[in-house]
């Protein structure tokens, strides 16, 4: 591939007391069939060994910043986004990983018509863990995005994203607000949506997320609360009709959190407006599925 065609991807890594993963998550940038890429570690002054995993990694494309971020990683995110040199961004997270071809794979798709491009995700929750039935598929984004995000559900795992560096300028970056914390990234797609409809979902397993605990948007009363915070930004931008479809998937999204929490009445409460809702069929059924489970957990 000539210059043109192999463009500089930045990869930007924020970390905290996480060098039992750090390792894993770097070396499958090292391991990218792509070789056009510089990895940006952000350590939040990790008291843990993070600095001796950092020392074992020896090749002259990563780059290490320490930061103060008071448990804001967005803050992270974004001293990386302003150190990064290359014309895309691709978010990792330092407790997921990807698969040799991942970088490749979203290169070959990104030209001058694609500004963002995202894929499925595998899910591993223990070490053990050998077989991956559990997965996190991406949607295929729908027009407007901004309505997809919003009233239909549109998933974008943050570790499978590559996006242009100055689209994030133009918004001024991932949001620090302690109000967004674990859905800042969601929001940051909403405010991509309102400069650009060119998504695009590549359908392949070109990553692992790890859901072994230890996640900061892990389902909790303040999760609610964020994400009521998220939609109360943009809801009153959409038409009527999409307001309430929005308003629908929003009684989903908390019903799924209070259920995965144990709070099953109130979780119950919301599943029936979803499944009453003129919510798409889809999330409907999910809705009388979990309805069902929240019944036979609350036994």
């Amino acid at each position: 591939m000539s210059a043109s065609i192999m463009p500089l991807v930045s990869v930007i890594i924020p970390t905290y007391n996480h060098a039992h993963f750090l390792g894993r998550a770097l070396q499958s940038v090292i391991d990218q069939t792509y070789l056009n890429w510089e990895a940006i570690v952000i350590d939040n002054h990790s008291t843990d060994n993070t600095d001796e995993v950092l020392r074992y990694f020896t090749d002259e494309r990563i780059k290490i910043f320490k930061i103060q971020n008071n448990g804001v990683i967005a803050a992270s995110r974004n001293m990386g986004i302003l150190a990064a040199k290359g014309e895309l961004i691709a978010f990792l997270d330092s407790d997921d990983w990807w698969v040799p071809s991942k970088l490749l794979r979203c290169i070959q798709l990104f030209d001058d018509s694609v500004d963002i491009v995202y894929h499925h995700l595998y899910v591993k929750r223990s070490y053990k863990h050998t077989r991956f039935n559990q997965r996190i598929v991406s949607s295929k984004p729908t027009s407007p995005v901004f309505l997809g995000l919003l009233a239909n559900g549109m998933s974008i795992p943050n570790s499978s994203v590559l996006v242009r560096k100055d689209l994030l300028i133009r918004i001024g970056g991932i949001s620090e607000s302690l109000d967004l914390i674990s859905v800042e990234d969601y929001d940051t797609w909403i405010r991509l949506s309102k400069l650009t409809e060119r998504f695009i979902c590549i359908p392949e397993f070109l990553g692992y997320y790890w859901g072994g605990g230890g996640n900061i948007s892990a389902a909790s009363p303040i999760q609610v609360t964020r994400i009521t915070t998220l939609y109360s930004q943009y809801i009153d931008e959409l038409q009527e009709k999409d307001r309430l479809r929005a308003e629908y998937l929003l009684n989903y999204r908390i019903a799924r959190i209070q259920h995965l929490y144990g709070s099953h009445k109130e979780a119950r409460e919301k599943y029936l407006k979803s499944i009453c809702s003129s919510l798409a069929f889809v999330y409907r059924v999910k809705a009388c599925y979990f309805y069902i489970c929240s019944i036979l957990s609350a036994k």
